[in-house]
């Protein structure tokens, strides 16, 4: 199977100048946990998970900080302030096991998919989790050994 059999297309994507307070609904009517940052020209410049997003706002137990203030906060702080410049991405046509593998050794949740420059589709860790889900028992009673664990959780 190919990333391009199990990526989301199209993808939900933001601005660097957009306020986190669009991000955060954008994530949350959704029901997604990645965002990738585009210019202008398309082109991937950054991605923000729900990890980062959470780190930026305001906690109501560190600072008694009412829901509120902590949208006022988002309304006022912009995307390119908690992106991750640093964006993995995979071709649609690499295999499922490779992405699962950029994504396992790297600790990330999803890699953008790109072809010729553009992004056309995003991969994620419940994109691989609801593949298992509809493996077969008979494919997986063909695993005849236990998988390798990992050292990182």
């Amino acid at each position: 199977m190919l990333v391009q059999d199990l990526m989301t297309s199209p993808v939900l994507t933001i601005r660097a100048g957009d306020a986190l307070m669009d991000l955060q609904d954008i994530m949350k009517w959704n029901h997604v946990r990645h965002v990738p940052v585009v210019a202008a020209s398309g082109e991937v410049i950054g991605i923000v998970s729900q990890r980062d997003l959470l780190a930026a706002a305001h906690s109501t137990i560190a600072t008694g900080t009412s829901p509120a203030d902590r949208r006022q906060h988002l309304a006022m702080s912009d995307v390119e302030r908690v992106m991750q410049r640093n964006v993995v991405t995979i071709d649609p046509r690499e295999p499922v096991q490779v992405a699962a593998a950029q994504m396992r050794s790297r600790r990330i949740g999803c890699l953008p998919v790109m072809d010729g420059g553009q992004l056309v589709g995003i991969i994620t860790d419940a994109d691989l989790v609801r593949l298992v889900e509809h493996l077969s028992d008979a494919l997986l009673a063909e695993v005849q050994r236990p998988l390798p664990r990992s050292s990182a959780v």
